[in-house]
Order: C-alpha cells, then structure tokens, then sequence
C-alpha cells in the first residue's frame, strides 16, 4: 500500500507513538481439509486419501512457533482464541485440549475470553463436539454455506441439507454461543433459494450469522472455471431479502457480512475491524502486532511441512517461522485503519483513530470531507459512520483513502470536525 500513495512525514520524521497498546488475540491455523472447495481461496489443503494428518508434529509445531514470539507480545492478555482452517474439526478434542492448555500456560487469559472452532458437518460427531467443549471452546462456528443439497454439490462441498441440520442439532446440545457461515448468490440460486436458506438459519435461533455474496477469487477452481452465477440486480435482491429477513428475526447487523443478537457480537472479529492486534501461528497464518514506535506484519511459512521444519529451529525470541515481515507505514495505518472500521455499520469513535494509528485523525480530514460531501459517511466530532450509500459503495469509499493527498503538519492537529 505505501507504494500507491506518497508517505506521510510527521515533523523532523518523528515515528508516531502510540499511547496504549490495542487488545490482543490469537489465530490458530488448521490447514487441512476433507477437500478443496472450488471457491476457497485460503490456505488449506485437502487430506490425501490413505495419509492421516500428523496431528501430534503440527501441534509441537504450533507450540514452539507460539514460545518463539512470546518476546513480542510479553504481559499482554488475550481476548480472544479463533481456531480456523482449513477445518480445524478434523482435529481431536485431545488435540485441541492440548493446545489451549499450552495457550494458557503462556498466556493469561482475560476473563470470559471468547474461544471459536471452526468446523463442517461432515466432521460432526456428538461426543467429538461435548468434549470440545469440555477442553474450553465456548463457541462454535459451523460452515453451512447453505441447506440446498444442489447448491452445496455446485459449491463442492462434503457434506448435504440433511448432514447441515443435523451438525447445528448436534451443536447446539453443546454451545450456547454459535455462528453460521452461510454464502449467497451461488450458482443457480435464485431469490427464493436464497431467502429458503436465511429462513431455515433463522429457526434455529443462533446467537450469529455470518453471510457472505460469492465472489471468484484469483488462484481458485472457480475462477479459472467461471460457473453461470446471479446477475448483479439479482445479486443485490438477494442481498437486501437477507438483511429484511435478519432484521425481522432481532438480528443486529453489526458488520457488513455480519449478524447477531444483541450481546452475541464475535469478540475475535471486532478487534480485527476496529484495528487491534492479532498473533496468527499456523501454516500461513498472519500477524499483526502494535508496539510503542511501529506496527508490524507477519505471514508463516504457508506449506505446513516446511511449517513443521521451520518451527523445530524455533527458539525464544527466534522466530524461524516467519517467512515474510512488514512495518506499517503511516499511510498502511491510515488506510488498514478506514478499510476494517467503516465494515462497521455503527462505525467507529473519532478517537480511536489515533488510538491505534498514533496519528492525528485530521490526518484524513480532506478524504472525510469528500467522504461526507459524497454522502458516504456521517460524522460528528466523537463518531464517524457509513451511511447505507456508503456500506453499499464500500470499495469506493475505502479508494479515498488511497489517494495521494494525506499531509500532515504541526497546524493539522487540532479538534476540527471528523
């Protein structure tokens, strides 16, 4: 991003500080599969018939790589533990036990810590899913996608309707706190298909929904195969049916993908959008970690055998596993900062900017103005928000803040509106 747009200079190139460190979560990457999904872009990989998992190397892996960056992150509490994949339910709960127990060891915990599992219906099994909970996962997040066996054949998926109701019955004897991961405009859907399935979601009364417009990512199945997909008018009634539908059920949508009721909001993924620190371990996973002068970025070695090699080299303060790094410029700040918090559409205080970019929010005051002359936000001098023209033309509205006019100077500093 710093080479899109000129670099920000404070006076005599002083870095920006930050006054107090953000809250911290944990990322744990499980990157394999019962297959690959023809649409997923993420690091995962699909179990090789015959070959099982090496559960117990990926985990010292895991363990080592998390002993090897405690020197970064030393004191700080976690709010939040996201076990993603991949299918991290292709895991044991012994497994999984093992984990959070080492997490605890290094760690401390802040009280009520939310900790998610991802899985997929076809890895349901009612004992496996009792003794998650009883290991210390206290919400589930189950990839539905949607309850029509055609369309979860189109999306190549493992498991049908029937396994889907079955895997939340299953959850919801065990867990209170549960999200769904349904997707829309899918191959052949139409509006009625869609509104079936948020319909369906909605019975089962789940503290979360998350739902997500199909998109063809680059390095997919699906995008060098396109498949006939809704039109983009078709697209957009699906989308607005969906945000009806939630509304009508109490749901509160927090987050542009992102549903719940109220209280249940996903702690992991609210500090993402409103800018805090994240320690990813794991094949590929990603870091992002504030200290006192700079802002670092992380990505692990994405292979998860040379993930495995990498971490048996690991030591305190040596971390072997890190294959690429970046310090944030102040534009990287600015821009990373606007592209989660205006995914809120309740938006975001003022304040916070500097909180956790350590630069004056008048910073942006010529890209905020524009924004609200546009009609694309709302402000005052404590909150700024999207308007609905606003989370509609998101991506537009992110593009002011790639622009090559942020300046700073000692005069800019001042209570101005924002």
């Amino acid at each position: 991003m710093s080479t899109i747009i000129s670099q920000l200079q404070l006076p005599g190139k002083q870095a920006p500080k930050l006054n107090a460190l953000p809250p911290l979560s944990l990322y744990i990457h499980i990157p394999w599969c019962l297959k690959k999904c023809p649409y997923c872009d993420f690091n995962s990989h699909a179990v090789r018939t015959g070959i099982d998992i090496d559960e117990k190397a990926y985990v010292s892996a895991l363990i080592r790589d998390l002993e090897s960056t405690l020197p970064h992150v030393w004191g700080r509490r976690l709010i939040s533990i996201f076990f993603g994949g991949g299918t991290p339910s292709l895991f044991s709960a012994a497994t999984i036990d093992t984990l959070l127990t080492a997490i605890k060891t290094l760690f401390p915990l802040e009280p009520g810590a939310e900790v998610t599992l991802e899985a997929n219906p076809g890895t349901f099994e009612a004992e496996k899913f009792a003794a998650y909970r009883d290991a210390g996962i206290n919400r589930l997040s189950i990839g539905i996608q949607s309850f029509n066996s055609d369309h979860l054949r189109s999306l190549g998926r493992s498991h049908d309707g029937q396994d889907a109701i079955k895997a939340i019955e299953i959850a919801q004897k065990n867990f209170d706190n549960i999200n769904l991961d349904l997707m829309y405009a899918l191959p052949g859907q139409n509006i009625n298909d869609a509104g079936n399935d948020i319909k369906t979601a909605c019975a089962f009364g789940v503290s979360h929904l998350s739902v997500y417009h199909l998109t063809l990512e680059p390095n997919t199945l699906f995008y060098r195969f396109p498949p006939v997909l809704p039109s983009d008018e078709q697209s957009a009634a699906m989308q607005e049916m969906i945000e009806q539908t939630l509304t009508s059920h109490q749901y509160l949508h927090y987050e542009t993908s992102a549903f719940s009721q109220r209280g249940r909001v996903a702690q992991h993924n609210m500090n993402y959008w409103l800018f805090g620190d994240y320690l990813g371990i794991g094949a590929g996973a990603h870091s992002k970690i504030s200290f006192e002068t700079q802002i670092m970025r992380q990505m692990r070695y994405k292979q998860p055998q040379e993930y495995i090699e990498k971490a048996a080299l690991a030591g305190a303060g040596s971390e072997t596993t890190v294959q690429s790094r970046q310090t944030l410029s102040n534009n990287d700040r600015c821009f990373e900062f606007m592209m989660n918090a205006l995914r809120l559409t309740g938006g975001f205080e003022s304040a916070l900017f500097q909180e956790r970019t350590g630069l004056p929010i008048s910073i942006v005051m010529p890209q905020l103005d524009e924004a609200e002359q546009r009609c694309l936000i709302t402000r005052d001098h404590r909150h700024i928000r999207p308007t609905h023209l606003g989370k509609r033309f998101l991506n537009d509205l992110l593009q002011l803040f790639l622009s090559d006019s942020l300046e700073y100077s000692p005069k800019s500093t001042g209570n101005g509106k924002a």
